[in-house]
């Protein structure tokens, strides 16, 4: 039984929809402690792409230059919003293969020449990907003043262009 790893499913998707919601209600130029939020939305995501399954066994992708994933350091590479949902939709199929090929027992384990264990991993990602979404959304609250949607469960989420309201009606269901 893989009750653990549905869980991880159930609650990895609903990150990925809001990150995506970020990037598409932000304004990618504002700066936020001192970077573009685009750079915020890149570190972001690329530390989802790196760290949730094994950053001992990592390839960087094909637009990234050496310490891009840090926004207080210079880059010559400039994503476009485009860029980074299209790099976000292959971090979800590649997340959700892996989530596919687990067992609920090998969360328990370390992958090779990793530090930290697979269920360590995930959790670390699902902390740092709120995170980053929490603050990009902050500052297009601030900014526009409304608040981008927020998804709770993915399986209550229409997407019909609507970016912001903090819920959705009936997203949320107490049983």
């Amino acid at each position: 039984m893989n009750e653990l790893v549905n869980m991880i499913k159930d609650t990895v998707k609903p990150n990925f929809l809001n990150i995506r919601t970020s990037i598409r209600a932000y304004d990618r130029d504002a700066v936020c402690c001192g970077a573009p939020c685009w750079r915020w939305a890149y570190h972001a995501l690329h530390s989802a792409d790196k760290w949730f399954i094994n950053p001992a066994s990592y390839e960087e992708p094909g637009f990234h230059e050496e310490g891009m994933d840090n926004p207080d350091n210079p880059t010559d590479v400039v994503l476009s919003d485009e860029q980074l949902l299209s790099y976000l939709d292959r971090i979800e199929k590649k997340t959700y293969d892996y989530l596919d090929s687990l067992t609920d027992d090998m969360l328990y384990l370390k992958p090779e020449n990793c530090p930290y264990t697979r269920m360590e991993l995930v959790l670390r990602q699902f902390r740092h990907l709120s995170f980053h979404t929490g603050m990009l959304n902050g500052q297009t609250a601030v900014s526009t003043g409304r608040f981008p949607m927020w998804v709770s469960q993915s399986d209550k989420y229409i997407d019909d262009g609507i970016l912001f309201g903090r819920y959705r009606k009936g997203q949320v269901t107490l049983p």
